[in-house]
C-alpha cells in the first residue's frame, strides 16, 4: 500500500468552497430546467434554496418564497423570469449583498440601469449568453481596437415576434407570412425593449461589444424557421469575425431557445467555481 504524502506544515490546508444559496427567479420553460437540476444537484457548489414566482406554485422542488424573504436567505440570485425583473429588483439585490445571475439580458441596454448597478454593492452581477456564442471572442478582439461594425441578423417564427405595439398592417403580414418577413431593423439599444421575451442575444451582443449603438439588429419572421437562427457579423481594422448558430425553439416557450436554460447553467457553474470552468 502507497503511503500518502502528509501536507508540508507551510502549506495551509485547501478550504472547501462554501455552498451558495441559490434563490430562482421564475418557474418557466427557462426556470424547470435550471431549478430541477439544481435540486438534483447537478451543479456542485450551489443548492436551490427557493423559488420567486409571482403565481402560486406546486411542484417546484423548493420553497416558493417573496423576493424579499429570498434575499434574507439566498446570496446568489438566479434570474429566469424577464427584463421587468431586472429593472425592479436587480439594484436592490446587489446591494443587500446577493450576486446576480441575469438571463434577460434585454434589460441591460438601459445606460442608467446599467450606470446603478455599476455603482451597487457589494453583490456582483453577471450576466449569460444564452443562445449565442462568440461573445468572449468579441470581448477579447476589444483589446485590439475597437470593431467598427457589428449586425446580428434573428430569425424566428411569426407567432414569437408579435407584439401589442404592432400596427394592424405588420399584424396581418406575421399571420399571413408565406416567406422571410423584416419586422423591425434598429441598434441593440432599441430592439430588446420592442421584443422583451424574444431578443436578448441581441443585448448580450452589446454587452460583449460594449457598445449598443454600435450593433446593428436585424428581427426577422419565417414561417418556415423550424429553429431560431442568429448571425453576428463583426469587422474592425484588426479582423472580421462571423458567428451563426440555429437552436430549436422550446416547446414550451417558443420564444426561446432549447439551449438557453443550459447557458444558464453553465454560467452558474462557473460563478460558484465549478473545478474547470471558465468564465
Amino acid at each position: 500500500m502507497t503511503a500518502t504524502p502528509a501536507p508540508r506544515p507551510d502549506t495551509p490546508a485547501r478550504s472547501a468552497r462554501p455552498v451558495r444559496r441559490v434563490g430562482l427567479v421564475g418557474w418557466g420553460a427557462i426556470g424547470r430546467v435550471v431549478g430541477t437540476a439544481l435540486a438534483e444537484g447537478h451543479i456542485p457548489g450551489a443548492e436551490l434554496t427557493c423559488v420567486i414566482d409571482n403565481r402560486p406554485l406546486v411542484d417546484a422542488p423548493a420553497p416558493q418564497l417573496s423576493f424579499e424573504d429570498a434575499l434574507a436567505v439566498c446570496d446568489l440570485i438566479v434570474e429566469a423570469a424577464g427584463q421587468t425583473v431586472v429593472r425592479e429588483w436587480a439594484e436592490r439585490v446587489l446591494t443587500g449583498g446577493a450576486d446576480l445571475l441575469i438571463a434577460s439580458t434585454g434589460a441591460l441596454v438601459d445606460p442608467g440601469l446599467v450606470d446603478r448597478l455599476r455603482a451597487a454593492g457589494p453583490g456582483r452581477v453577471y450576466f449569460t449568453g444564452g443562445a449565442v456564442g462568440g461573445l468572449d471572442l468579441l470581448q477579447a478582439v476589444r483589446g485590439l481596437g475597437p470593431l467598427t461594425s457589428v449586425t446580428l441578423t434573428t430569425t424566428k417564427l411569426p407567432g414569437t415576434l408579435h407584439q401589442p405595439w404592432m400596427d394592424a398592417g405588420l399584424t396581418e403580414r406575421l399571420r399571413t407570412a408565406t416567406g422571410p418577413v423584416e419586422v423591425m431593423r434598429g441598434t441593440a439599444r432599441d430592439v430588446p425593449v420592442k421584443f422583451p421575451r424574444s431578443t436578448n442575444v441581441a443585448a448580450s451582443v452589446a454587452l460583449a461589444t460594449g457598445d449598443p449603438g454600435l450593433v446593428q439588429v436585424v428581427v426577422v419572421a419565417d414561417p418556415a424557421a423550424t429553429l431560431t437562427r442568429h448571425v453576428i457579423e463583426a469587422a474592425g481594422e484588426h479582423g472580421t469575425y462571423r458567428f451563426e448558430v440555429a437552436h430549436r425553439p422550446d416547446a414550451a416557450n417558443p420564444a426561446t431557445s432549447q439551449v438557453v436554460p443550459h447557458a444558464v447553467l453553465r454560467s452558474l457553474g462557473a460563478v460558484v467555481g465549478r473545478a474547470g470552468q471558465i468564465l
